[in-house]
């Protein structure tokens, strides 16, 4: 999973970067600091595979990884190539989901590129510039299709379907938003739009507001409400607090999160919703080798997740021997969980479940 994080200038990008990959990204008080991204890999935090780790003593422990990638900041024009807009836009196609950071509090030592805080007004900045450079895009595309409709009908439908994007791109709709069939989504996804990608927008608010109620932060209530007419997740985080988190070791981490009242960091909590996003689950492997988590999509079958470990257990797949973790952990052993007939044995219809512990039988 490849997440890139967006934000106008000195909105908390770089720095909230820093904190959830602690990948040391250069973050100043000035436009454009990031001009190359910055690529940070983070390894999903799952008490799970600790817990198994406890009970089968692997010689190794492999969380699934997200790659982040901090991406230079943007400014009123990039879609025609101001400021670092093409960068941008290159790198923001080849992302899974946009973070994009929307800066909820005031600093007169911050400067910002449009003066005053209005955190709508930064949000529709953006979602412009990408609007306008779907709009191009779809252009030459439908050119294209023109041309080979003239040999070829069943490019009609395809043309229609772009026709209907760009239809509601000139109203200010992202393609996110257009209700679309099954089939009408597959074309859409090899189109590559901006406006395609799911959002969570990262509410970046002050340090003493951290356990305030968001919805009584005015900028905060402001995103919220726009989120939901989009039908966008929204993180409520302080870039500052989580980059003091991540300077700290895990005990340390711990006390600090239990002393501010906070459950969860924002990379636990940014992950979870990155994930309901994009409808994905993990499930684990575990053995004495190593114990492994591995994600999919949600409502892949047995073999396609067997696929994700080796071809070979796909193409020779045989049954998947599974145990959901709630269940293991009640058992207190894989040995005892299989005495009691809790391990079931499932076929090639059997779809995946979030937290199912599974060994593979192939056959090539």
């Amino acid at each position: 999973m490849k997440l890139g994080i967006v934000g106008l200038p000195n909105v908390g990008k770089s720095t909230l970067f820093n904190a959830i990959t602690k990948a040391g990204a250069e973050s100043a008080n000035y436009p454009f600091c990031t001009i190359e991204p910055n690529v940070g890999v983070v390894a999903v935090p799952d008490e799970r595979l600790d817990k198994l780790a406890e009970m089968y003593k692997p010689e190794k422990v492999t969380p699934t990884v997200i790659e982040f990638v901090d991406i230079a900041g943007l400014v009123r024009g990039a879609s025609r190539g101001e400021g670092l807009g093409n960068k941008f836009l290159a790198h923001i196609r080849e992302v899974d989901a946009i973070v994009h950071v929307v800066r909820c509090f005031e600093d007169g030592n911050i400067t910002h590129v449009d003066e005053t805080i209005d955190p709508i007004r930064d949000i529709e900045t953006i979602n412009l510039e990408l609007i306008f450079a779907d709009l191009e895009s779809l252009e030459r595309r439908m050119d294209r299709t023109r041309k080979m409709l003239k040999g070829d009908k069943k490019y009609q439908m395809e043309l229609d379907l772009m026709e209907k994007i760009k239809a509601n791109l000139e109203k200010g709709i992202p393609a996110r938003n257009v209700p679309l069939k099954e089939e009408e989504t597959e074309i859409v996804n090899q189109m590559f739009l901006l406006t395609s990608k799911p959002v969570i927008y990262a509410a970046n608010i002050a340090e003493d507001s951290i356990l305030k109620n968001p919805e009584e932060i005015p900028m905060v209530k402001q995103v919220m409400d726009y989120a939901q007419k989009e039908n966008s997740e929204v993180l409520v985080i302080s870039a500052k607090v989580e980059e003091e988190i991540a300077q700290l070791e895990p005990d340390e981490k711990k006390m600090f999160l239990e002393e501010l009242g906070i459950s969860e960091s924002g990379l636990d909590r940014l992950v979870k919703r990155c994930y309901r996003l994009l409808g994905l689950i993990s499930f684990l492997t575990a053995g004495p080798t190593e114990v492994r988590a591995w994600t999919i999509k949600q409502g892949t079958k047995a073999p396609q997740a067997a696929g994700k470990i080796h071809s070979d257990f796909e193409r020779g797949f045989i049954r998947a021997e599974v145990v959901h973790y709630d269940t293991l952990m009640e058992a207190g052993s894989y040995h005892a969980a299989k005495e009691k007939g809790l391990v079931r044995s499932e076929g090639r219809d059997y779809v995946v479940k979030d937290g199912d512990v599974v060994l593979f039988r192939f056959n090539v």
